[in-house]
């Protein structure tokens, strides 16, 4: 921890903003499982937005994402549609 204080308790001073009719990201599940991205979302995201089913589909809990884009940088072509939330959606960065 630092005088600013740990990484969780600064995210935590964020403000999301959900769009509860839209979700910004939409996982392809069957290029997903074929081209293993979807264990790559999981182990990446920063935010824990991705978790991976039973049955090995991707869950997406897009309220918490940061759209920092790190599941763009490592998700196979066709398997990730991500933008950026509607107008006055999203994560407003208060700290961190």
């Amino acid at each position: 921890m630092t005088l600013l204080g740990s990484v969780p308790e600064r995210l935590a001073k964020n403000h999301f903003d959900l769009d509860e009719d839209e979700s910004h990201i939409e996982v392809h599940q069957a290029i997903a499982k074929a081209t293993g991205t979807g264990k790559l979302l999981v182990a990446v995201c920063p935010a824990h937005v991705y978790s991976e089913e039973p049955d090995g589909t991707i869950r997406v809990e897009y309220a918490a994402c940061l759209e920092c884009g790190t599941c763009l940088a490592v998700a196979t072509p066709g398997s990730l549609t991500w933008h950026y939330p509607r107008g006055g959606f999203g994560i407003s960065y208060r700290e961190g």
